[in-house]
């Protein structure tokens, strides 16, 4: 009876010892490569941020161009233009300034000192009057020839201008107002045989 004992544990242990060890170290293997291609889909994955800085860099230039554009804007604004006027034997040499403080220069003197008659004084400021902008420009004026009243028709005509140029959206007020018509009436010349250009001598019968 012994003996059959013996012979039956020697058979059990040499079944169950090998199948436990294949089976265990054939499924780590298999699981183990996984990792190693999630490491190599990463590396592929990474370069795209190089890409992302050098469309940054293209674009950041665009603000230099802005200033540049900004400062051409604000040069504009700052003009000086000049015009002229005429008005019978006259003329007007304008020089406009964008800034200022309503300052109207006539022969290097105040336009109210150059003109005595009031009427002509208005005349030579309707033009700013009626945009409302009394109070925003500086002219300087040059005048040769003719009287007061032929001057202050060719200021006015000058002024008026210049305005345009300035801003051309404020041709239509000026125009309306009869501002920039040129107004070509002279003194006609005398003939000879009468006292003026029409005004002939009394007539005498006898």
């Amino acid at each position: 009876m012994p003996i059959k004992s013996k012979e039956k544990k020697k058979t059990t242990k040499q079944v169950t010892k090998p199948v436990k060890k294949t089976v265990s170290k054939t499924v780590v293997k298999k699981v183990a490569p996984k990792k190693k291609v999630v490491k190599k889909v990463v590396k592929k994955v990474a370069p795209k941020k190089k890409v992302v800085k050098k469309v940054v860099k293209k674009v950041a230039p665009k603000k230099k161009v802005v200033k540049k554009i900004a400062l051409k804007k604000t040069i504009k604004q700052e003009q000086v233009i000049w015009a002229t006027g005429k008005r019978k034997t006259s003329i007007a040499r304008v020089i406009f300034f964008s800034k200022g403080s309503g300052e109207i220069y006539v022969n290097k003197q105040p336009y109210k000192k150059y003109f005595n008659i009031l009427e002509l004084k208005n005349k030579v400021v309707s033009p700013i009057e009626l945009l409302k902008q009394a109070d925003n420009f500086q002219f300087k004026i040059k005048v040769q020839g003719g009287g007061q009243t032929g001057q202050a028709d060719a200021i006015l005509l000058g002024i008026s201008r210049a305005l345009i140029k300035f801003n051309p959206d404020w041709r239509k007020e000026l125009k309306a107002a009869g501002f920039l018509k040129r107004d070509a009436r002279k003194k006609e010349r005398k003939k000879p045989g009468l006292k003026r250009a029409r005004r002939a001598p009394q007539w005498k019968k006898r």
